[in-house]
């Protein structure tokens, strides 16, 4: 018999607690709710869900290159802060095309090369075990983190490395408990007197059915079951711990095994449309199999953690909650957006404390494995592409219009958008029909989307920012 992927579902992630309850009743009402009608703060700066304020900070980071100093979620005013540094040279007007493209952009001290440099001599000097370090954008700083382990003699080479980096570079901060991976014995998926957590469901390259969980439940044990004293179900077949990463992909042993793109949370099935890269500020949901469903917020991004089984970079920082046996499971948007997978931290669900997720979407790159529709992140990738947009003719490529000086959607070389100031329907520099014919031709066809035409805002209208919205 071939095995059901939405029976073993409910069988492995079970809702538990009154903390479940209360972080389910917070998705059930908001699940289909859409912030666009939110109200701007100001000028153009655009009111957006938490999923497509992700999409325009992956499209700006690369659209504002070195000046990009990293982005966050404003949940209270449904707005992306855009950190920036070094404006005073933007020669293309990337600061004005950021601004257009709905963003709140800030002006900051420490660039992203700076942060980078400092997070590498915090690897250099104070690999200690029990310590941890994030970029937290909403500071422009690093956010340096030592358990209760970290003292003495450690504490001090801790403490000079930070002061070390130089005034506004960092900043420490105590944790009451212990890092340690949540990974533990009792019921959920098993494998080698190990508990753990299924994260995802995905399609491995090969097109068979997986999922993805933690990588130190990978390395721990290489065959897993859904019961205590099962049969196993499913055998490893990649694992990433210590290191780049805490991630496993896991395929179904059943071939015929149904692996839907979803996270049974007990009173509702969350459907999971794709992975999404993490943003400071975005509210989280994490399912686990010991403390049900339980939420929180984006802390730090880019976080290393020093384990005592040894150092995993690239994690997820939260102040989201979890417990022994919760190792691997799935946190995700309201939206049904794959987010990471639990790596560890320290406290639990009664004190709090901090917990870190290996992202999805570069587990599902280094395993080749795909989610959802496909397994890419939302973010379009059209900023600064080929074809500039909106009629705008830029042929070299500047992301400035030659007639207007203006910035264009697109950037790059010329698209297909004519130029028909009138709204005959001719293009004024051809004398040849042009796409849209009458107004809509003035704006390259708004809303066509066609050969470098204006981009599309998701209801037929260009918003003149060179970035491409997704919903």
């Amino acid at each position: 018999m071939s095995h059901k992927r939405v029976t073993k579902r409910k069988a492995i992630i079970a809702v538990g607690g009154v903390a479940a309850l209360g972080a389910a009743a917070i998705l059930l009402p908001q699940a289909n709710a859409s912030q666009d009608g939110g109200s701007p703060d100001a000028g153009s700066v655009k009111a957006l869900k938490a999923g497509d304020a992700s999409d325009l900070a992956a499209q700006l980071e690369k659209l504002l290159g070195d000046a990009f100093a990293g982005s966050y979620y404003d949940s209270d005013g449904q707005q992306l802060v855009v950190n920036v540094v070094d404006v005073s040279g933007d020669d293309n007007n990337v600061i004005v095309q950021a601004k257009k493209a709905g963003a709140k952009v800030r002006e900051v001290e420490n660039s992203a090369a700076e942060l980078k440099s400092a997070a590498q001599t915090l690897k250099t000097k104070a690999t200690i075990p029990g310590t941890a370090w994030a970029v937290n954008p909403r500071t422009n700083q690093i956010l340096v983190t030592a358990d209760s382990t970290v003292t003495g003699s450690k504490w001090d080479q801790l403490e000079s490395t930070v002061q070390g980096l130089g005034s506004g570079m960092a900043t420490i901060q105590k944790s009451a408990g212990t890092f340690k991976t949540f990974v533990s014995g009792g019921d959920a998926i098993f494998g080698g007197g190990a508990r753990c957590s299924l994260g995802f469901n995905v399609t491995a390259s090969d097109g068979s059915p997986a999922f993805l969980t933690a990588g130190h439940c990978g390395v721990a044990a290489e065959q897993w079951s859904d019961s205590e004293d099962g049969q196993p179900i499913a055998t490893v077949d990649q694992a990433v711990f210590p290191g780049e990463g805490d991630f496993a992909l896991v395929k179904y042993d059943d071939p015929n095994t149904e692996a839907p793109s979803e996270v049974n949370v007990g009173q509702q099935t969350v459907a999971i449309s794709q992975a999404a890269e993490a943003t400071v500020g975005t509210q989280v949901f994490r399912m686990g199999s010991t403390t049900g469903l339980n939420d929180g917020t984006v802390l730090g991004l880019d976080a290393t953690v020093n384990y005592p089984e040894g150092t995993v970079t690239g994690l997820i920082q939260t102040d989201v909650c979890a417990e022994p046996g919760d190792s691997g499971g799935s946190l995700f948007t309201q939206d049904g957006q794959a987010i990471g997978l639990t790596s560890g931290g320290s406290g639990d669900c009664t004190a709090g404390g901090e917990t870190f997720f290996q992202p999805v979407t570069t587990a599902l790159e280094a395993t080749g494995a795909t989610l959802g529709d496909g397994g890419g992140i939302g973010a379009g990738d059209q900023v600064g592409g080929e074809g500039a947009g909106a009629g705008a003719v830029d042929e070299n490529g500047d992301g400035i219009d030659d007639q207007t000086g203006e910035a264009v959607q697109g950037g790059g070389e010329a698209g297909a958008g004519a130029v028909d100031e009138n709204g005959d329907g001719i293009d004024d520099q051809t004398g040849e029909a042009v796409q849209g014919g009458g107004e809509e031709a003035a704006d390259g066809g708004a809303g066509q989307n066609a050969d470098g035409g204006a981009a599309d805002t998701g209801d037929g209208q260009q918003d003149g920012s060179g970035v491409t919205e997704s919903h």
